[in-house]
């Protein structure tokens, strides 16, 4: 029997000030199309923004559907806009803002796992790490300079 030990490193910004100037405009993408969600159940809306290698922008927000899971998440909107408008662009880095209806988000809100699958399998095709910039409403943000940082065991093609 051997334990096997991941480390990740997350960095922590205290205010988006702190950020590079790119990083600051993505941010502000994502709290913009942010307010596009549609979230009627959850109250809770999420806003996604990706900056590609041929300076495109992409945005997402969460779409929700009273026939749960039939909605989509903010990440997989812009993800998946993404893939199919520049399918051979790679992916650099990607901001996620998320903010609720009932009280102030001040805790930095990671992609969930079904994203963090989506995203993997972007990271995986393009074999090139995606920067992943989250926060909530207010409050710090969070920089995984990959997707492995937030899912060590990724699920992907060559286990098929």
């Amino acid at each position: 029997m051997k334990d096997i030990v991941f480390t990740s490193q997350i960095t922590v910004f205290d205010t988006i000030q702190e950020l590079p100037e790119t990083i600051q405009n993505l941010i502000e993408k994502a709290i913009e199309v942010r307010k596009n969600a549609y979230a009627p159940y959850s109250k809770f809306r999420v806003g996604a923004a990706i900056l590609l290698d041929n300076g495109e922008i992409v945005v997402g927000s969460n779409q929700e559907n009273a026939a749960y899971p039939s909605g989509l998440c903010a990440e997989r909107v812009a993800i998946f806009h993404a893939g199919a408008i520049y399918p051979e662009a790679t992916i650099l880095k990607m901001a996620i803002t998320a903010a609720s209806d009932n009280n102030k988000t001040d805790i930095a809100v990671p992609p969930c796992g079904s994203c963090r699958q989506a995203i993997a399998e972007y990271e995986v095709r393009q074999e090139a790490p995606i920067e992943i910039y989250f926060m909530g409403e207010i409050g710090a943000i969070h920089k995984s300079a990959s997707l492995k940082n937030l899912l060590p065991f990724m699920f992907e093609k060559k286990l098929l």
